[in-house]
């Protein structure tokens, strides 16, 4: 481990190493609001309030920065279509969702470690990681067709930052696959002659951020609150997979309750001032990963450099100017990589695909999910696309694999 790694505190090198995190993070985090519409402001205030927060309940163990969750973007922009644009429906489901943590919180405290990992097995998450990219590849294509030129030519620029910068020894840089093609596509567009400064000349330098209030109807909880499952699942991945990476065992100490209560909270209170919901996802883990800067202070700092920015009036006017064809490009790159990763996380796990039981849970899963099966509970209650076939998946895990739930209580 690097003295970097191992080093605590307030120091020139955590402060310079922080502010590359942020970028590191930025992409994946403003990519969301620009998606949906929310705003890229309170989007960054939240994430740097909900990591801060996120560190202290954790005991400030964990090494993560949270960002946007990609999770929720189907129900979203459900939601925000049905309710005319509203988006403030969209985060009143956020809230409650992100209370549900809170309770799953409180039952895992009282759970048995092995237990866990038999509730949510690798041929359960798989599936469901790679129905989060799938799903949200229509969102990608309607950005591109607007332009595929310039789709086409920031996706590429993209697999070139990811593939090519690697061969060249630029480790670091090649991590930064997003950023560099967001840029890239920005000074295409601008050449291009597409795009529109009407938002950077309006901004003001200092602004507060877009702060809304949220709203609550059946429909909008009835579509995004089911979700958590799906975000607990990714959560619970997350924190075993950045484990896996500092070698300690967060699921232990400081305990999955604990982390499933700050990401619950950071959420709802993202949610609460008009954020989208936030998640300990895949990106941190991928930059600790390359970085191999395992202090928890870093992501801190980030935090604090994110709350920075969500007050730069025009800053935030460049990201409303960005075009959709630029957003689309890096898309099918992000939400491709998104279901490549459920894939990898199924061989890294040696899943036996030989083995009807699996094949079975993830060919029901897979289906339920890009069919968008919907199970209505009630006239106003239901269940459908991601998160019904999540929780098919964990129903018929439970069930095909009784047996072996049966020893593990009896141990």
């Amino acid at each position: 481990m690097s003295d970097v790694a191992k080093s605590e505190g307030l120091t020139g090198k955590t402060i310079v190493l922080g502010l590359q995190h942020t970028f590191v993070m930025f992409g994946a985090t403003v990519l969301v609001p620009i998606l949906t519409g929310l705003d890229v402001g309170v989007t960054l205030f939240a994430a740097g309030i909900g990591t801060l927060l996120f560190h202290f309940l954790t005991k400030m163990k964990v090494p993560v920065f949270l960002g946007s969750s990609f999770s929720f973007l189907p129900p979203i922009f459900a939601v925000a279509e049905a309710s005319g644009g509203d988006l403030a429906f969209a985060t009143g489901g956020i809230v409650v969702a992100g209370a549900i943590y809170v309770v799953v919180a409180i039952i895992f405290r009282f759970v048995d470690y092995e237990w866990l990992r038999k509730i949510l097995p690798p041929h359960v998450t798989g599936p469901i990681i790679i129905l989060i990219g799938l799903l949200l590849a229509p969102v990608a294509i309607s950005g591109a067709s607007s332009n595929w030129w310039i789709a086409g030519l920031t996706f590429a620029f993209g697999v070139f930052v990811k593939i090519g910068f690697e061969k060249f020894g630029w480790k670091f840089l090649s991590a930064l696959p997003v950023l560099f093609a967001l840029i890239f596509g920005y000074v295409l567009s601008m050449i291009w002659g597409v795009v529109d400064f009407t938002a950077i000349n309006e901004a003001k330098w200092f602004a507060l951020p877009g702060f809304m209030l949220p709203k609550f109807s059946g429909f909008g909880l009835s579509m995004i609150v089911p979700v958590a499952i799906v975000t607990i699942v990714e959560h619970f991945g997350d924190v075993i997979a950045i484990g896996n990476v500092v070698k300690k065992d967060f699921l232990k100490d400081p305990g999955i309750h604990r982390t499933l209560l700050g990401d619950g909270l950071a959420t709802s209170l993202s949610a609460a001032i008009g954020g989208p919901a936030n998640t300990t996802y895949s990106e941190n883990t991928g930059a600790v990963a390359l970085t191999g800067v395992f202090n928890p202070a870093v992501m801190r700092i980030a935090a604090i450099f994110a709350i920075v920015l969500s007050f730069l009036g025009k800053f935030r006017g460049v990201i409303e100017t960005i075009p959709g064809a630029v957003i689309g490009g890096i898309s099918i790159l992000l939400f491709g990589m998104i279901s490549s990763i459920g894939i990898r996380n199924m061989i890294d796990a040696r899943v036996n695909m030989d083995d009807p039981r699996p094949l079975i849970i993830s060919a029901a899963m897979l289906v339920l999910g890009v069919g968008n099966a919907v199970f209505n509970i009630s006239e106003t209650v239901s269940l459908s696309g991601l998160a019904l076939s999540a929780l098919v998946g964990i129903v018929l895990n439970l069930l095909i694999n009784f047996k072996s739930f049966k020893k593990t209580a009896a141990a």
